[in-house]
């Protein structure tokens, strides 16, 4: 593949342009790389920090298991920035104060720009009014949200932390509502969660903080996740809140042995995401929701044979492919929940310049598993796909036995 050189300068130019200009809020690297000399790294992240009162561009790289983050002075940056650009990322995300721009380099190296202002954000221009409102609002010193790197000592949101502020609340809201919803606050005792593939934190903390603090609910948290480093570095900002009901393992969700009330996960990559909602099936969880990321398992078993050779116009792109690939997975996740006895919604999560993945799978354990309307749906649509989702493949043999027939 090879991209023309005058557009790729162009591209160049705007993305240093950018980043390096005020304003800037966040980027992100990511999708399979469109060159032949690929990187480990299958996203990079850059944001502006200040350390010692100085600003600077943090480059976080992640591979499949762990993240190295690295700071720069602007002054400094130029060369680790070019070495991200070359790589050509099939996707890139730049948000700014002023707005967003996509770019998105295809197979054979044609690359489109797209890009739209800054939706009017209420939390930032009503935040006097509307602060109440939300989970944890700004405006006041919240040692934790501090402490996580959102919140300045003063109480202001970091622009650089805006869109994982909001993200967090609102998650919180759809897990207030639903706890209150259940009436899990008469169980008599601590609810037991686990927040499934819970990288750096940010939500596991948030959930500790709203519910425990704020609430006055008495719950016992755990995060889990399969990298060492972020785990650490959990550890590390949970010790600094001296608090008994919150721990952290380095494992794979399935390894997890504790039952739990409520099963979360933001953005847990991929099969994790199958993972969590396994594990709240097997749990026979109250509750699970989980923001699903990443969806690459179903896009190679995708065939344009038998019933879906009249979808082959579409399938044959990929970028269709691939979005059709996403709908099919929570189309099975959700489907998956509903045979599993939960009542299920698939809603979206935040607005989109927040986050690309945002649509949420919310379950609350209502009914006896096995309805048959649901078990003939999820046979005919496999049927037609010609899938088998991983999922499927963690819920184990009675699972399969009752979709089978």
């Amino acid at each position: 593949m090879n991209i023309p050189e005058s557009e790729n300068s162009k591209i160049q130019e705007l993305i240093f342009k950018t980043i390096l200009s005020n304003g800037f809020i966040r980027a992100t690297f990511a999708g399979p790389q469109r060159i032949n000399l690929r990187s480990n790294w299958i996203r990079v992240v850059v944001r502006p920090i200040t350390i010692r009162r100085r600003l600077h561009l943090q480059f976080s790289y992640f591979d499949r298991r762990k993240n190295i983050v690295k700071n720069y002075l602007p002054s400094e940056a130029e060369t680790p920035l070019r070495e991200v650009i070359v790589t050509h990322f099939a996707g890139i995300h730049i948000s700014t104060e002023t707005g967003e721009i996509d770019i998105r380099i295809s197979k054979k190296g044609k690359i489109t720009v797209a890009r739209r202002g800054a939706a009017k954000n209420e939390l930032t221009e009503h935040a006097h009014n509307r602060s109440k409102n939300v989970p944890l609002p700004d405006g006041q010193a919240d040692r934790v949200l501090e402490i996580m790197g959102i919140l300045t000592p003063e109480g202001r949101v970091r622009s650089s932390m805006r869109a994982k502020y909001i993200q967090i609340n609102e998650f919180l809201k759809h897990l207030q509502h639903s706890l209150k919803e259940l009436r899990l606050q008469d169980l008599q005792r601590p609810i037991e969660l686990i927040d499934c593939g819970c990288g750096l934190s940010y939500l596991t903390l948030a959930a500790h903080h709203y519910l425990n603090d704020k609430l006055k609910l008495p719950t016992n948290i755990l995060g889990v996740d399969i990298n060492e480093e972020v785990i650490r570095k959990s550890i590390e900002r949970s010790s600094q809140l001296r608090v008994g009901s919150l721990s952290f393992s380095c494992n794979p969700i399935q390894s997890v042995t504790i039952t739990a009330d409520v099963v979360l996960a933001l953005h847990a990559c991929d099969t994790a995401t199958d993972a969590a909602i396994a594990k709240a099936v097997q749990c026979n969880a109250h509750l699970l929701i989980c923001v699903p990321c990443c969806h690459s398992y179903l896009n190679d078993q995708l065939r344009t044979n038998h019933h879906a050779t009249i979808l082959r116009p579409m399938l044959r792109h990929g970028i269709l492919r691939q979005r059709t690939a996403e709908m099919v997975t929570d189309a099975l996740r959700a489907l998956t929940l509903q045979i599993c006895g939960y009542q299920t919604e698939v809603v979206e999560f935040v607005a989109t310049e927040h986050t690309q993945r945002n649509i949420m799978l919310r379950a609350t354990k209502r009914f006896p598993a096995g309805n048959p309307t649901f078990i003939s749906e999820y046979i005919t649509f496999k049927q037609f796909w010609g899938v088998t989702p991983y999922l499927e493949k963690l819920l184990g043999e009675d699972f399969r036995r009752m979709v089978s027939h």
